[in-house]
C-alpha cells in the first residue's frame, strides 16, 4: 500500500499547487479544491509514512524480508523504522504449553498412556532460522519430536518404574532430550512434566498391591528397629545400674575394712571407759560390773524396779 498511497498524496499536492487545473474550475469553488486537495495530500502523507513505521507489541518479535533476503536482527518490542517494501512476520516470545495423551510402551512391552506437557518457548536471537528452516508454524515439528522422545525414553523403563519411583527421573531424562533435540531449531525449552501415567486396570492393581506390601515391610522394619533400639537402652540402662550398684558396694567395703584397721584393742577400750563413764552419769537405774563383759568389756545390767 506505500506506492497507492504516496501516488495518492503526490497528485493531490500537484492539484493544490497546480494552477491550470483549479483555473477551470469557478472561481468561488477554487479554495475548496485545493483545501480538499491538500487535505488528501496530508492523508496520503500520514497514510505513505505509517508504511515506514512498525510497532511491536511486548511479548511478539518479528522478522523482515526484504525482497528474499531476511535479515538476521528481528525486530525487537517498539517503535521502528522499516523498509516499507519488507514482508515482517511477527512470532511470540512468550511461554507456550503443548499438553499431549501419548500412548507408550513399556520395557516388559506394557502399553501405557502418559500425559505429558512441555514448555517452550522461541529464543529470540534465533526467530531469523526458525522463520528459514521451518516457517511460522512450529507446533507440529515441535509435538512430532515431543511424541518420538516420550516413546524412546518409556521403552528403557518398567511400567512400574513410569508409575512409581522413577517418575521425577523420566521427567528429567526427557528434559534434557528435548533441549538437546529443541535448541539448535531455535527453541528454549522451560519444562516438561509427566502429569499422570494410565496403566491396565489389572497392571495398576498389581502394582499398587507391590507398592503397598513395600511399604508395609518398610513400616514394620522401621518398627523393629524402633524395638531394637528399645531394647538396646534398657540393656545399657541395667548395665550402668548394676555397674553403679558395684562401685558403691566396693565403696562400702573398702570403708568398713579402713574402720576395721583403725579399732585396735587399746581404742576400744578406751571407747568402752568413755561409754561407761556416760552411762554412770546417766540418772537411769543400772549396775556396771567391771571387766565382766567379753575382752574384759563393763558388762550392763539392767536393775528392776
Amino acid at each position: 500500500m506505500f506506492i497507492p498511497y504516496l501516488l495518492t498524496s503526490l497528485l493531490a499536492l500537484t492539484i493544490a499547487l497546480s494552477s491550470t487545473s483549479i483555473d477551470a474550475i469557478p472561481k468561488h469553488r477554487q479554495s475548496q479544491v485545493r483545501a480538499i486537495s491538500l487535505l488528501i495530500s496530508l492523508i496520503g502523507f500520514l497514510a505513505t509514512l505509517s508504511q515506514c513505521l512498525v510497532v511491536m507489541p511486548t511479548g511478539k518479535v518479528a522478522v523482515v524480508e526484504i525482497l528474499g533476503k531476511v535479515q538476521e536482527k528481528p525486530l525487537s518490542p517498539g517503535v521502528h523504522l522499516s523498509n516499507p517494501m519488507a514482508k515482517i512476520t511477527t512470532f511470540s516470545t512468550r511461554l507456550k504449553d503443548i499438553k499431549e495423551t501419548v500412548t507408550a510402551t513399556s520395557k516388559e512391552g506394557l502399553n501405557l498412556s502418559i500425559d505429558v506437557s512441555l514448555q517452550y518457548k522461541i529464543n529470540y536471537q534465533e526467530v531469523a532460522n526458525v522463520y528459514q528452516n521451518i516457517g511460522t508454524d512450529e507446533t507440529e515439528i515441535v509435538i512430532s519430536r515431543f511424541r518420538s522422545l516420550i516413546r524412546e525414553i518409556s521403552a528403557q523403563y518398567e511400567a512400574r518404574e513410569i508409575y512409581g519411583d522413577k517418575r521425577q527421573e523420566i521427567a528429567q531424562t526427557l528434559q534434557n532430550s528435548l533441549i538437546a533435540q529443541l535448541e539448535p531449531l531455535g527453541f528454549t525449552v522451560d519444562q516438561a512434566l509427566l502429569r499422570n501415567v494410565i496403566l491396565p486396570d489389572a497392571i495398576q492393581a498389581a502394582i499398587q498391591e507391590k507398592l503397598a506390601a513395600q511399604q508395609e515391610s518398610e513400616r514394620q522394619e522401621f518398627v523393629n528397629e524402633k524395638e531394637r533400639q528399645a531394647i538396646e537402652f534398657e540393656i545399657e540402662k541395667a548395665q550402668k545400674e548394676a555397674e553403679r550398684q558395684r562401685i558403691e558396694a566396693k565403696g562400702i567395703s573398702d570403708a568398713q575394712k579402713l574402720i576395721a584397721q583403725g579399732l585396735t584393742p587399746p581404742i576400744i577400750q578406751l571407747k568402752s571407759i568413755e561409754a561407761t563413764e556416760k552411762l554412770a552419769a546417766s540418772e537411769n537405774s543400772k549396775v556396771i560390773i567391771i571387766g565382766g563383759g567379753k575382752d574384759n568389756l563393763p558388762l550392763i545390767l539392767q536393775q528392776s524396779e
